[in-house]
């Protein structure tokens, strides 16, 4: 009941606080982008807010790379490889603007850099925004979506393998008409013409005089293969997928929400510094202190750390928690619920069959046995005392057989040992 019993930095570890401030500090980071992107510095120099989208990135960065040194190849997901291409196109930005700031003010390969590095900033808004739909897939609509988009893109590896077989087919074809009309310029346009019908919008006009009629009859060969037979098995594997994780969204979505709940939960460290906060922990103490301190005092400065950083928030958590629990004394004065609220999941949970489904029997079986691993314990250990004490009888019966003086008090230790 009380309030400072609340007012703890470990209630980081819930994963609705986690996964809040993970949205807040992403809401943050698009803001930064979209002021450093707006406010372009022609000189090249770096203002406050561009420091501050870099450092972000930089924690971000190494974030991603402490998951996958802990965790392994199964933390590389979708949203892993699109946060990695955008930290990439960041450092790519970040490294030619430090290239420019290395030349004289004003001077003609100071501004090429420094337009480069603003290219590369712009060329990345999509991924930026797009990083925003990571952390609102607890949502259900958005978490029912993001699986079908998954399935999509898994059903599109199908369409991609016969695309790159009818596209080799075709472009050896075209290659080799060019050889005939021996025309150096005309590969870059057909190479256009046949990516430009890939995406809706075939060129015909050039096909004319290209190795008449054999051009102009294989380029309408390949339009009809692509867009009419290939588009199509696409949208046909589209529809599928998306009709077949609709017609299953409860599951899936209450799949996804346990993933999502499992992932900070389990997270890989025992403190939990979100990113770009994790550079506290990085530079001021697990690389000076960390090492070579003991490992209790280690976690007590652990601690008034978080305590200090995450404070604003502790001070609207603990007083949110503090309710909670004098509306649970209440409850249980009245003999109510511990809990009257009714949460999403629970809502969904007379859609869901999970005898029908098989999931019982499934977690039946992979279910450990707490009971019936502790007896196969205790039996072990009975096993190897029975051993230790036929040892201890072997050797007691060979030092009898080999000894001449009889010691009373030594053979009375000996029983008291073989006894014990």
């Amino acid at each position: 009941m009380s309030y400072w019993s609340h007012f703890d930095p470990d209630r980081m570890r819930v994963p609705l606080y986690q996964n809040s401030l993970q949205i807040f500090f992403s809401v943050i980071y698009v803001a930064f982008y979209t002021t450093a992107i707006n406010t372009i510095n022609p000189s090249g120099d770096l203002d406050v807010v561009e420091g501050l989208l870099y450092v972000f990135t930089f924690g971000f960065l190494c974030d991603e790379i402490s998951k996958f040194w802990k965790v392994g190849r199964y933390y590389f997901s979708f949203w892993s490889a699109l946060n990695t291409v955008l930290y990439a196109l960041l450092t790519v930005s970040f490294v030619t603007r430090m290239i420019a700031l290395s030349h004289p003010l004003n001077s003609e390969n100071r501004q090429k850099f420094n337009e480069l590095s603003y290219n590369f900033l712009a060329f990345s808004a999509p991924l930026f925004w797009a990083r925003l739909l990571l952390y609102v897939d607890t949502l259900r609509f958005f978490g029912t979506m993001f699986v079908v988009l998954k399935a999509m893109m898994l059903e599109s590896i199908t369409f991609f393998a016969l695309l790159i077989v009818v596209l080799v087919g075709f472009l050896q074809a075209f290659v080799g008409l060019n050889q005939v009309e021996n025309n150096a310029k005309a590969i870059n346009f057909v190479v256009l013409a046949m990516i430009n019908a890939i995406l809706g919008s075939p060129a015909f006009d050039g096909f004319d005089n290209y190795s008449p009629p054999f051009g102009m009859v294989l380029y309408y060969l390949y339009t009809f293969v692509v867009m009419v037979v290939l588009l199509n098995i696409l949208i046909a594997l589209y529809n599928s997928a998306y009709q077949e994780i609709t017609d299953n969204a409860t599951d899936e979505y209450l799949a996804l929400f346990a993933q999502k709940t499992m992932q900070f939960v389990r997270a890989p460290d025992e403190n939990v510094f979100i990113a770009p906060l994790n550079l506290i922990e990085i530079f001021f103490l697990i690389l000076p202190l960390e090492w070579w301190m003991q490992k209790d005092k280690y976690e007590r400065i652990n601690s008034y750390v978080m305590a200090f950083i995450y404070s604003p928030l502790l001070v609207l958590t603990a007083a949110v928690e503090t309710r909670q629990a004098h509306v649970i004394r209440s409850n249980k004065r009245r003999g109510a619920e511990d809990e009257d609220e009714c949460e999403e999941w629970e809502q969904l949970l007379d859609q869901c069959n999970f005898e029908a489904d098989g999931w019982d029997r499934k977690v039946e079986a992979t279910k450990p046995n707490v009971e019936q691993s502790a007896i196969s314990e205790c039996m072990e250990l009975r096993k190897e005392l029975v051993e230790l004490k036929t040892v201890i009888e072997k050797v007691l019966g060979e030092r009898r057989a080999t000894s001449t003086v009889i010691d009373q008090p030594n053979l009375n230790s000996d029983a008291t040992i073989l006894e014990q």
